[in-house]
């Protein structure tokens, strides 16, 4: 018999083998050991978790009040807190981020994300319009939003749990079902919310999961089925570009987080330890996998070398070890191809001249780390505008600082980017600070300040960082289809 823990489907409430009989490892980028054997879905299993998801639309969740629904809702959020150990150690073993970041940010969010757009749900009013006619009797116009369906959901391995929910949050809030498909890297939180949803009576087929890859695996299956409505993604744009020409077939909407290459702007009379810190929060936490984090530094050059080194203090002051460890403050990347990845982009940095200010390879560590994904934090000056360590997402603990020495210059070398997620911007004076926000093209901007979040606000990039908006209201016009209508008075 195999004791090797399973990671199985959860289709129509019940956790389920694969069809295709075929598993994939599931390692813990701590030090390579197995976690689980997860079960990889056939197409005919994601057309079942579809044709689940249908069922339940139709069914009692479909039928259900926004009262009940979203009160239960609050009870995913209850249970995933109550089970808040359970949730932690499945996070940590998929990541290998430490306790200090899983137990505060991915766990809490995840919770968080369930009972905010319930909450907005129940509050947010839709358009009324009176309309004159020519009787003088008039018409009244009002708007009623309506769930879209079947949402298929493909969430990233960098804040699984987190990110998942953003997402299933506001879809199951808006009276949506959903299929998921979590990174084939991190399987283990949207496996195990599968529980939590059949112990507070969630429907059976509102909530589905199938495991796998993209290309030829449940990505590529599920973004393809005919009767999914819409498409949700984070994760690199190749995929994101994917992804949208198996949605053209049927025009249906996507929404997407996609990549970044993101810059911050530090000017000399900014409060100097304050951008230090928040520069290496940007740079290095979660080993620099965050979307929203920052690759591409630009420092006014009268203060560029004090900041140099300021930072590389911060840089070489990281702790690795054990994750459950209070003192442990940076973990591995996510897997071996990831660590081979940020690792080759770090020879390239070498090979274009790039001056290595800080790390640049692995760090020493015990014997029973040494087969783990771990990385140094990192630190270039030197390299030209048009190195490909510079427009390229690495998605690694590495930044570039450059000098600069107008503000126009800042801007300029801010925006040299095909990429447009967020910006960070250090200042003390707040005209600078308004004047150079409205010129970085990007969604979102930062001021003296890093990762602080209102969910109620807009959330979203452009150009290749992707395309519409998450948060607040903002997912409301994702998950449901505004409907009008006309009454004569």
């Amino acid at each position: 018999m195999n004791s090797t823990p399973q990671t199985r489907l959860f289709i129509q409430g019940e956790f389920v083998p694969a069809s295709s009989g075929r598993r994939f490892q599931n390692t813990n980028p701590i030090n390579g050991t197995l976690v689980s054997e997860v079960h990889e879905a056939s197409r005919a299993d994601v057309d079942a978790a579809v044709k689940a998801a249908q069922a339940a639309l139709r069914g009692d969740w479909g039928r259900m009040a926004v009262e009940a629904r979203t009160a239960m809702l609050h009870a995913v959020a209850n249970e995933i807190a109550r089970r808040f150990d359970d949730f932690l150690q499945a996070e940590i073993a998929d990541t290998g981020k430490p306790r200090s970041i899983a137990g505060h940010i991915d766990i809490p969010r995840g919770a968080a994300n369930f009972k905010t757009f319930a909450d907005i749900v129940k509050n947010v009013p839709t358009e009324s319009f009176h309309l004159d006619t020519p009787d003088g009797r008039g018409a009244l116009n009002y708007g009623v939003r309506v769930p879209k369906g079947v949402i298929g959901v493909i969430s990233p391995w960098n804040l699984p749990l987190l990110l998942m929910t953003w997402k299933v949050g506001p879809a199951l809030a808006c009276g949506n079902t959903v299929v998921v498909k979590p990174s084939e890297e991190t399987p283990s939180t949207a496996t195990l919310l599968g529980e939590v949803m059949n112990s507070v009576g969630v429907p059976a087929g509102v909530y589905n999961v199938v495991h796998g890859f993209g290309p030829d695996s449940a990505g590529e299956w599920l973004t393809q089925h005919p009767d999914v409505n819409a498409i949700t993604f984070t994760g690199e744009t190749r995929t994101g570009e994917a992804i949208m020409r198996a949605a053209a077939k049927g025009v249906r909407p996507v929404s997407f987080e996609l990549g970044g290459k993101n810059a911050g702007v530090v000017f000399a009379d900014a409060d100097f330890e304050a951008a230090v810190d928040g520069i290496s929060r940007s740079a290095f936490a979660n080993t620099g996998q965050v979307c929203l984090g920052t690759e591409r530094v630009y420092v006014e050059r009268s203060i560029f070398d004090r900041f140099t080194q300021a930072l590389k203090k911060k840089a070489e002051g990281f702790v690795f070890g054990d994750p459950m460890d209070p003192a442990t403050t940076m973990g591995p990347v996510v897997s071996r191809e990831h660590h081979e990845k940020v690792l080759g982009y770090f020879a390239q940095a070498r090979e274009q001249g790039a001056q290595i200010v800080a790390g640049g390879g692995i760090p020493q560590l015990p014997a029973h780390y040494q087969n783990g994904y771990w990385v140094q934090p990192t630190i270039w000056t030197g390299l030209p505008p048009e190195s490909n360590v510079l427009t390229e997402e690495i998605f690694g603990p590495c930044v570039h600082l450059q000098p600069f020495d107008t503000e126009e210059e800042a801007i300029t070398q801010a925006n040299n980017s095909p990429y447009g997620l967020a910006t960070t911007i250090w200042t003390q004076d707040l005209s600078r600070a308004h004047r150079v926000a409205g010129k970085i093209n990007v969604g979102i901007t930062w001021i003296n300040c890093w990762f602080l979040r209102d969910l109620r606000t807009s959330f979203g990039g452009q150009g290749l960082s992707g395309i519409g908006r998450e948060g607040g209201v903002h997912s409301l016009e994702f998950y449901t289809e505004l409907r009008n209508v006309c009454v004569k008075l």
